[in-house]
Order: C-alpha cells, then structure tokens, then sequence
C-alpha cells in the first residue's frame, strides 16, 4: 500500500489523524493533513483505508501494491 495526500484538498475534519494517527498527523496551524508514512506497515491498513474512504473532501488516496507479480 502507498498513501498520497493532497493537502489543498484537504478541509481539516481530523478523521485521518483520529483514525491512523502513526499515517496521519494534523498541522497545528491550519490542520491540514500531514502524511506521516507514505508506505504504511500492513497492521496499519485497516485503519488507513477507514480514512481514506471517509475523509469528506476526498484528500486521501491509497494505490495497492500488486501482489501477482505481474
């Protein structure tokens, strides 16, 4: 799994960072999504597709690996 924010999509809801917060991390500033690891460890996947799927302004997308070797 690889993970990319795009941060002006963002609108600051906080439900990555709530939801993976060793993926995602919040600006203190602003509160834009921060992506802490691209390539998260598999443990984490659950709850980073739960973020991805649920964030309202669709900021986040996850591209799987292909695991057939093809």
């Amino acid at each position: 799994m690889r993970v990319v924010v795009d941060p002006n999509l963002c609108c600051s809801s906080g439900l990555c960072s709530q939801s993976s917060p060793e993926v995602f991390d919040q600006d203190p500033d602003d509160g834009v999504v921060r992506l802490l690891l691209a390539e998260p460890p598999a443990h984490t996947h659950a709850d980073v597709r739960f973020a991805a799927h649920g964030c309202p302004s669709g900021a986040i997308e996850i591209l799987e690996h292909d695991t057939t070797g093809s």
